[in-house]
């Protein structure tokens, strides 16, 4: 009887990384990071961002772009796998140098996502992979009118005391500048930390992207920061905010997001 108390004690839940179809909702967002796991089989998944603003200023030329829904939505093909699509309904790019302005309006490019879960659904440490490619429906402004994919590597690490670690490696594959057909490769990495402390989760997050275009390499880094609070364990909302830590980097992003399974 002295010991039941004792017993009936938790440890701290984790950042949700589970695919099992009774665990909380797992989602690659909020900030930049993919998680490993997967949408069970024959379940739906929609994760969005309500609305979303990035802003970068170089040499003079500041471009924002707002992002008016970015839905992602996802299949569960089978127990360790799903398929996804993203596109975006409508965005805006405004540009101004000086006193002159120009914006750009219409739908964003689409990409098509294959995540393949190597790991059992509640395995401390959970590795997939995810080869993509985006198509180009976007107009020029917006997209770049051309055919760039390439492979995500997340792994999540559940941590003592409800803390999650993830690292992701992505290989992408670019169209060069100059838009005459060329590729080259990208290098992205992050590491995120996050924590969940009942219904809420925060996160922070270090990440960077290495370029290697012919024209010039472009060296980009970022902290995020973000929170998301699970009202029931099929539905979550978030927000965050990625900070540019130099002048390759949009200097702010913004955005708030909804997430759902069904």
């Amino acid at each position: 009887m002295f010991a039941a108390p004792g017993l009936a004690q938790q440890a701290p839940a984790n950042v949700p990384t589970s695919s099992a179809a009774d665990a909380p909702i797992c989602t690659d967002r909020p900030t930049k990071s993919t998680f490993a796991c997967t949408v069970p089989k024959g379940r739906w998944q929609v994760e969005a961002d309500a609305f979303s603003y990035t802003r970068q200023s170089t040499g003079g030329v500041t471009a924002e772009t707002y992002l008016f829904t970015n839905p992602t939505l996802k299949y569960g093909i089978s127990d360790s796998a799903d398929l996804s699509v993203n596109w975006v309904p409508y965005a805006r790019v405004e540009t101004r140098i000086g006193s002159q302005r120009l914006a750009i309006e219409g739908v964003g490019d689409l990409t098509l996502r294959l995540k393949k879960r190597f790991t059992a659904d509640e395995s401390a440490v959970q590795f997939s992979l995810v080869p993509f490619v985006k198509l180009p429906t976007a107009r020029l402004g917006i997209g770049n009118g051309l055919v760039e994919g390439g492979v995500i590597a997340p792994v999540n690490i559940s941590l003592p005391r409800g803390w999650t670690l993830t690292v992701v490696p992505t290989l992408d594959i670019l169209a060069n500048a100059d838009l005459r057909g060329g590729r080259h490769v990208q290098l992205q990495g992050l590491v995120n930390l996050g924590k969940q402390i009942g219904k809420v989760t925060l996160y922070g997050e270090l990440w960077t992207a290495q370029n290697w275009d012919p024209a010039g390499a472009v060296r980009q880094y970022s902290a995020d920061v973000a929170l998301a609070y699970l009202i029931s364990n099929r539905l979550q909302l978030d927000v965050g905010a990625n900070i540019g830590l130099n002048r390759a980097t949009p200097g702010f992003q913004g955005y708030l997001g909804v997430s759902a399974r069904w």
